[in-house]
């Protein structure tokens, strides 16, 4: 049996052009070497024909840049097969970038131009001068979210910088406008210096409705985010923290409705005490479950049932992390009925996987390659998910971030707090009506053009409940019509 990291996937793809000879049996033994060599082959496309040569563009997914370039190098090895050129689809969508700023209105002659710049925009911003709140109507601001990295954790490659940041939050802001609507702008800082982090956010933050805080490691990430929300009167929200940790919510939600298991009354062991870690165990917690186990790489740091009432969950973990662990994570989870893991690869075994209780309910969420093998795992849980697009029930936080922000924005929120965070992760679990759950389909599809929606109205709601909302919804908007 293959090993998941053995299976070409698309995240690496190959476009090759190929001058053959135009005879029996050529492209057949261009196609033999691709699946001899464990490239997957996918279009094919004619370029030109002569009775001499034929000219096709090849596509065939890898398992990384070295197999690709093992493979390019024995078709070039092919008798009557000439390698024209290859490409990788992936960096040429990134060439000149993915966004870019479009116009609202037409700038063609001399009466726009005073109307949208001087001297017309001059009454504008006296307007909004007398009176601030008007920047929402009157500007993009309402409409708007930074999206703000120090590239000290970008995707799970670590500490890249702000630059190599840059196509990641670009393509955070495309996931913004495509599914929500809302324009996002990718800031890329040059430091990662937690207080000048702050000030910078600080200062820009007029321009913007909103704050995504984004790939910042922990627990940096959570200073960050505390002092801002409490200097700033927009939402603000780290993403790897929140959006993680509402989707998961959801999937477990819809979980248990299958295992028929009370939330109250599960014991859930969650391995990897970072951004994600964290959020995820103080969300479940504020969901009810009351028997949580926190594993770091020495074991199991943390108790839900023996946490200090005095101190925060980041606080617990920070002075924990010194000291020795209370358990190994194995240890943790005899008996436990929920894994949620947000660490490393391959740290377990279906041996380890089968002292939970049965019906076992495992989340293997770490990026590119899960705790255990899809493969090991589906054969002893009864329910499992994992954070790629290629298994069942993906973990994904493009469920939740564009229709928090949506929600937030739409009454003009001065938070995102944690009972807008509760509504949104019921709003995804409620998609699925029970009768159509099953052990491959606990979470809805991003693509899914109901979610933004449904968790938009529900984090307004939530909102307003909450009094942080600056307004009240629309009639309009309460019934489901659009913004």
């Amino acid at each position: 049996m293959k090993n998941p990291g053995d299976v070409p996937y698309s995240n690496y793809r190959l476009t090759v052009r190929l001058e053959l000879e135009n005879q029996p049996g050529v492209f057949a033994s261009m196609a033999a070497l691709l699946a001899k060599e464990n490239a997957n082959l996918g279009a094919v496309d004619i370029v030109q024909a002569t009775r001499q040569k034929m000219v096709r563009d090849i596509t065939f997914d890898v398992n990384n840049e070295e197999h690709g370039k093992a493979v390019l190098e024995k078709l070039r090895q092919l008798e009557k097969v000439k390698v024209v050129s290859a490409s990788d689809p992936i960096f040429l969508l990134h060439l000149g970038g993915k966004i870019r700023v479009h116009s609202k209105v037409p700038l063609e002659t001399r009466n726009q131009l005073s109307m949208v710049y001087t001297p017309g925009v001059g009454r504008v911003a006296q307007a909004i001068a007398e009176d601030p709140a008007k920047t929402y109507a009157l500007t993009i601001k309402g409409n708007s979210v930074a999206v703000v990295t120090d590239g000290s954790a970008v995707l799970g490659l670590g500490n890249l910088g702000p630059y190599a940041a840059l196509p990641v939050m670009e393509g955070k802001a495309m996931l913004f406008k495509e599914m929500a609507g809302i324009d996002a702008w990718p800031i890329c800082l040059a430091t990662q210096d937690v207080e000048e982090i702050v000030n910078i956010v600080k200062n820009i933050a007029p321009g913007f409705g909103g704050i995504n805080l984004e790939d910042i490691s922990a627990p940096r990430c959570f200073e960050i985010e505390e002092r801002l929300k409490s200097l700033l009167d927009i939402p603000v929200m780290h993403d790897d923290q929140h959006g993680t940790a509402i989707v998961v919510l959801a999937a477990l939600k819809n979980a248990l409705k299958i295992v028929g298991k009370d939330t109250r009354k599960i014991r859930v062991v969650v391995s990897g005490l970072g951004a994600a870690g964290v959020a995820c165990s103080k969300i479940l917690m504020a969901a009810g479950v009351g028997d949580l186990i926190g594993c770091n790489r020495k074991g199991a740091v943390f108790s839900s049932k023996h946490a200090h009432p005095d101190k925060t969950l980041e606080e617990l973990v920070r002075h924990r992390e010194k000291q020795q662990a209370a358990m190994t994570l194995r240890e943790a989870l005899d008996g436990a009925d929920v894994f949620i893991g947000v660490s490393a690869a391959n740290i377990l075994s279906a041996g380890e996987i089968e002292s939970m209780n049965n019906d076992r309910i495992v989340f293997a969420l770490a990026n590119p390659d899960p705790e255990i093998d899809p493969e090991h795992a589906l054969r002893v849980c009864r329910i499992f998910a994992t954070g790629r697009s290629d298994f069942p029930n993906q973990i994904n936080n493009a469920l939740a971030f564009p229709g928090v922000f949506k929600g937030a924005l739409k009454v003009r929120a001065k938070a995102i707090n944690e009972a807008m965070k509760l509504a949104a992760a019921e709003a995804i679990a409620n998609l699925i009506p029970e009768d159509q759950l099953s052990e491959e389909y606990i979470i809805p599809s991003i693509f899914d053009k109901r979610v933004v929606e449904a968790v938009s109205m529900a984090v307004a709601q939530a909102a307003m409940m909450s009094h942080v909302a600056r307004r009240e919804l629309r009639k309009d908007l309460n019934s489901g019509g659009k913004s």
